[in-house]
């Protein structure tokens, strides 16, 4: 079993929603999050005063799945995020020792 853990721009989440349903993830956790990588972050204006945007939001998605499913979920989130523009986001991939549906007790992959 696999964690897959993307983060990616916020305008994104939809797309790759709809590209993981599709290729039959049947859960995501979404959480708002605050970074920086190469993009730095950016200046803006506010009250006639420019000021410094050194975390930039972003979104982090993980999924948890079968090993079998990794590379398609992968591309497809990595199809699903794409811009072509700088902070279009990273995907982490961890091995998940063990898993537990806590209302069923089932284990491992049945509980996916």
């Amino acid at each position: 079993m696999k964690l897959v853990v993307a983060i990616i721009k916020p305008a994104k989440l939809d797309a790759v929603r709809e590209n993981l349903t599709s290729l039959g993830v049947k859960g995501m956790t979404v959480t708002e999050v605050k970074g920086f990588g190469r993009q730095k972050g950016h200046t803006e204006m506010y009250s006639g005063a420019e000021y410094a945007v050194e975390f930039l939001p972003k979104l982090k998605v993980e999924v948890a799945i079968d090993a079998s499913q990794l590379t398609r979920v992968v591309e497809g989130i990595q199809k699903a995020a794409w811009t072509d523009k700088i902070g279009d986001g990273k995907i982490f991939v961890f091995d998940l020792e063990h898993v537990m549906r806590i209302r069923t007790g089932e284990v491992g992959s049945e509980a996916l």
